[in-house]
């Protein structure tokens, strides 16, 4: 039996993915080599990696073992290579981060500019997840840390505070709701809603809530940035939810209006998870000293 780094990097990447085609395109794998590989792998162990089935691949008790070392294996060589890089003149690796995407959108951007500025040789891998997605992948060891809702259970991860905003209500400047100072969500979904496509995270964060409440989450159109759904509720195509910090970057040009959510889920306090800061190579390190940094 002989594995390699690529067959092992490949493997992660297809349970991770839940597809050998998605995981061949996370690897920059052709799909018939990716697919050879597997086979390969599981001819020389004499067991199936996988279970095969129309929407995807899952790991066989045996994958489940083999994704459980590769991920031991991959990290330590990318500690090997951030350890060495210094005595050749610089950081080089990768930082792989779980967000969800009050985080991403809101936050993150400024950070990563500042850090990789400073450390030219090491790129950011980041997935956008659901809060309690991303603490049980982080626990696994499928990414170096997450940025979660501070409400969600991280269970043994260490944790670090990060930022806190808060969703808010947006509507035309003239939308009879323009005058309240607060609303619930349950009376938000009574109107149509602007907002991200339905594959982001906060998206099925309120479709979750709505569910529970009864009632469905009116989708009229689905976007990708926070900046258009503000730009569609100016219009009144309907209402929309973004971060605080959003809204009042866009009621400077957009006549729109602020409402606050009385839920109080829709503070946002977030969270840095990950498994051990001792244990991440230094460069990932002082990726997590710029986000734990205070806002300039």
């Amino acid at each position: 039996m002989h594995f390699d780094l690529v067959d092992l990097s490949l493997f992660r990447h297809v349970v991770e993915a839940g597809s050998i085609t998605h995981g061949a395109n996370r690897a920059n794998l052709a799909l018939a080599a990716a697919s050879h590989r597997i086979r390969s792998m599981e001819a020389s162990l004499g067991a199936a990696l996988l279970t095969r089935a129309r929407l995807g691949v899952t790991p066989t008790p045996a994958g489940r073992t083999l994704l459980a070392h590769a991920r031991q294996i991959l990290s330590g060589v990318e500690r090997l290579q951030g350890d060495l890089a210094a005595f050749a003149g610089g950081a080089a690796g990768q930082i792989r981060v779980l967000s969800n995407t009050n985080a991403l959108t809101e936050f993150l951007p400024e950070v990563l500019s500042a850090y990789l500025a400073e450390h030219p040789g090491v790129s950011v891998d980041i997935e956008e997840r659901l809060s309690d997605e991303i603490v049980g992948l982080v626990a696994e060891g499928a990414a170096d840390l997450g940025l979660v809702a501070g409400t969600v259970e991280t269970g043994s991860l260490a944790t670090y505070p990060f930022r806190r905003d808060r969703f808010v209500l947006v509507v035309a400047a003239d939308h009879p709701l323009a005058a309240r100072d607060s609303v619930p969500f349950a009376e938000v979904l009574g109107h149509d809603l602007v907002g991200l496509d339905r594959a982001s995270a906060l998206t099925r964060f309120l479709a979750g809530k709505a569910g529970r409440s009864g009632q469905p989450l009116r989708l009229r159109v689905q976007l990708r940035g926070f900046d258009a759904v503000c730009r569609l509720v100016e219009c009144r195509v309907g209402l929309g939810i973004v971060p605080e910090t959003t809204a009042r970057r866009a009621a400077r040009t957009m006549a729109i209006a602020t409402v606050a959510l009385e839920d109080p889920w829709a503070v946002r306090d977030l969270t840095i998870c990950l498994r051990d800061l001792a244990a991440l190579p230094p460069f990932a390190q002082d990726f997590v000293a710029h986000l734990r940094a205070p806002e300039a």
